[in-house]
């Protein structure tokens, strides 16, 4: 079975990039919000050339004009939305360049849960399934495995919260389209740890096999 798409985020060390690059990473995540450990400047995203590897903005508060700024100046194929932007947000960024960002914990059934994929299917390339309530991410929570289960979606998606070498056995079971790595591969916020995340792709080689 070929593996999911993968994706690291908070990059913020140029080693860090290159060791990705080298290992196959398919996605590589920038994050652009203050209150993050892993907050980076817009001139280092910009300096990071990947050749094919996809470069992708993670963005909190700013406006729909201000991701689109970054976003061309950094040269990012991808804005990652967590702050609950709406329809028309996705839309002026451009639904192929969107992953929108959902909290299934947040929801009171999977059947809420599916009514919201459902609105913003046709605005959004991709969506992301996070842990916990809301935020940034890279909390290093794990996500309600259960709180997925049973729901048609349609849209690509990717999950992410706290993965890494102990449980990326547990999140593969699910067969994701896309996992999303960050803290569980880190040895402290901001710096990836080597061999955790090659543990990672160890396991993901595996399932070429």
């Amino acid at each position: 079975m070929p593996r999911p798409l993968v994706k690291v985020c908070g990059m913020t060390r140029m080693e860090d990039v290159r060791l990705c690059v080298e290992l196959g990473v398919d996605l590589l995540g920038f994050i652009f919000h203050p209150k993050s450990p892993r907050n980076v400047d817009p001139a280092f995203a910009a300096s990071v050339k990947t050749g094919k590897t996809t470069k992708v903005g993670l963005f909190v508060n700013q406006t729909a004009d201000e991701v689109i700024e970054i976003m061309d100046r950094c040269g990012l194929h991808a804005a990652q939305l967590h702050g609950g932007q709406d329809r028309a947000f996705c839309e002026k960024v451009g639904p192929d360049r969107v992953i929108k960002v959902f909290w299934p914990d947040t929801y009171a059934s999977p059947v809420a849960l599916a009514r919201d994929l459902d609105a913003y299917a046709e605005v959004c390339g991709h969506f992301l399934f996070d842990a916990g309530k809301t935020g940034q991410g890279g909390t290093g929570t794990t996500i309600n495995f259960a709180s997925l289960q049973g729901i048609e979606i349609h849209t690509p998606w990717f999950i992410a919260g706290g993965i890494g070498p102990d449980n990326v056995d547990q999140v593969l079971a699910l067969n994701p389209p896309g996992i999303d790595i960050n803290s569980g591969v880190e040895s402290a916020p901001g710096i990836k740890d080597a061999a955790k995340l090659r543990a990672v792709f160890d396991r993901l080689e595996a399932m070429d096999d």
